[in-house]
């Protein structure tokens, strides 16, 4: 965790004067973000990382398949909400290393207005997010340097209050963040939390990796371990079920289709999506809007 949430000035990309974030990457420790954008295909990871995310590979072959499915996920879901929602305010948390379709890069496609808030704790995060997450000039964008796990920090931020008006509609995104949240840390808690200073109308975008999808064939073959390989590397990792996951929904009434392996939630026709097998998904997706 941080002790800081403090980010970018908003629409420039650039942080502000009394910001001095952290610059120890502990390059020497797997993290998740650097894993996950080595399941990309990225280049901002350490051979720690590799290590780990090649001892994940060789035991489920599949995880780069789902990891992709994942982030395609994100970009419809955004589309969703921009596009056929009319949200302009997107407040998404566990950001990880900017790749490809980034929030503020869908939702400002549709609409040059939209804001987007960033929130991540991660210092080679925020020093990608400082080249990278650039908004529109119609729209704005600001990065928090702060933990998921803190959401009165989030909600005080200067940055949050400043860029998003809690009153109209705002999508908050949890995408590929919740099964790094153990149950002691009370996510549901924590979501309901951010939730309750959301107007009616907010969507909760989430993705969340599940056992529910993988045979028993493929736990035989090594699945089943590589919940334990992401904890010796010292990477909390929890999956979650579909009753768990629709849990986590509470007070928002899902979209169709509603929990879903990521690639089957409303697919735009992409040919990797259509050629996924289900059990190469490896996470449920869903969007819930808030009455």
């Amino acid at each position: 965790m941080t002790d800081r949430a403090d980010g970018v000035e908003p629409g420039t990309g650039e942080r502000t004067a009394d910001a001095q974030p952290s610059l120890n990457l502990r390059t020497d420790v797997p993290h998740s973000a650097r894993m996950y954008d080595y399941y990309l295909g990225g280049k901002d990871n350490f051979p720690a990382d590799r290590a780990a995310a090649e001892h994940v590979v060789k035991l489920l072959p599949t995880a780069p398949a789902g990891a992709r499915a994942n982030r395609r996920f994100l970009g419809r879901a955004v589309r969703f909400a921009a596009q056929e929602l009319g949200i302009r305010q997107f407040l998404d948390i566990g950001t990880g290393i900017p790749s490809a379709n980034n929030t503020h890069e869908v939702a400002q496609s549709f609409a040059p207005d939209s804001r987007v808030v960033y929130v991540d704790n991660d210092p080679i995060v925020l020093t990608h997010a400082r080249a990278l997450l650039r908004g529109t000039q119609e729209g704005r964008t600001a990065y928090l340097d702060a933990d998921f796990r803190e959401p009165e920090k989030i909600l005080a931020a200067r940055q949050a209050r400043e860029l998003l008006d809690f009153s109209a509609p705002v999508a908050l995104l949890a995408v590929a963040l919740l099964h790094f949240v153990p149950d002691s840390d009370e996510p549901g808690r924590v979501l309901a939390r951010l939730a309750s200073e959301l107007a009616p109308g907010s969507v909760l975008i989430i993705s969340h990796i599940t056992g529910d999808l993988l045979p028993q064939q493929d736990r035989a073959a090594g699945g089943d371990n590589v919940v334990p390989t992401y904890r010796s590397a010292g990477v909390q990792l929890v999956p979650r079920s579909h009753e768990q996951v629709a849990a986590l929904f509470a007070g928002f009434e899902l979209c169709e289709p509603g929990i879903v392996p990521v690639h089957e939630w409303r697919p735009d026709g992409n040919p990797e999506d259509a050629a996924l097998p289900r059990a190469h998904a490896h996470a449920y997706g869903a969007v819930g809007i808030k009455r």
